[in-house]
């Protein structure tokens, strides 16, 4: 369930971000969610030895702990892996925040309790900014109103699909939406 989140955002002011990066295929084996998140961004957060890139915004401090994330572009286009989805909610990621993002990975967010807001380019580019002069002071997400709250008190209203809207409120995955209507399901299959 996603109502209202206050947390670190982290700027990633990189466009075309695609599945690949997020989540390399080769640590892609495991069926499980958990544990995937020591693995987003591999390329980006470690050197080839395994050690943490220090210039990489979430090895940093703060940010280090984001739950927040402000993207680029095209955020999460490339293959279809939900794992991507997945390697960022077991990092801790809980909202992305971009002008774009691929088609397939949207339905993957959604389907996996990850908020997705649009912004135009301007906005994000402003918001990167902004948190890193702020010292990456916390924001506020709140789905209910539709709106950030920036450190600062300024508030930038966003609009989402209201399917999606009641699906992250809710807290419920495609299965458990279907199940809402089991007594209905039954019916039918009785009259059948």
């Amino acid at each position: 369930m996603f109502t209202r989140l206050t947390a670190v955002a982290a700027p990633l002011p990189i466009a075309n971000v695609d599945t690949d990066m997020v989540i390399p295929a080769r640590f892609m084996k495991a069926l499980s969610r958990t544990g995937l998140g020591r693995h987003l961004f591999q390329e980006l957060r470690y050197t080839p030895d395994g050690l943490e890139r220090e210039d990489f915004v979430l090895n940093r401090g703060a940010t280090r702990g984001a739950q927040i994330l402000i993207a680029d572009r095209n955020f999460g286009c490339g293959s279809s892996r939900e794992h991507a989805v997945w390697a960022l909610r077991d990092f801790g990621i809980r909202c992305v925040i971009a002008p774009s993002f691929g088609d397939i990975f949207s339905n993957n967010a959604r389907k996996n309790g990850l908020l997705l807001i649009r912004l135009p380019a301007a906005i994000c580019d402003r918001l990167r900014d902004e948190v890193a002069l702020a010292q990456f002071a916390p924001m506020t997400v709140d789905l209910v109103e539709q709106r950030l709250t920036l450190a600062s008190g300024e508030g930038i209203d966003f609009a989402i699909d209201p399917d999606d809207r009641r699906t992250l409120l809710d807290g419920r995955d495609d299965i458990a939406r279907t199940l809402r209507h089991e007594a209905a399901i039954a019916r039918f299959e009785t009259a059948a």
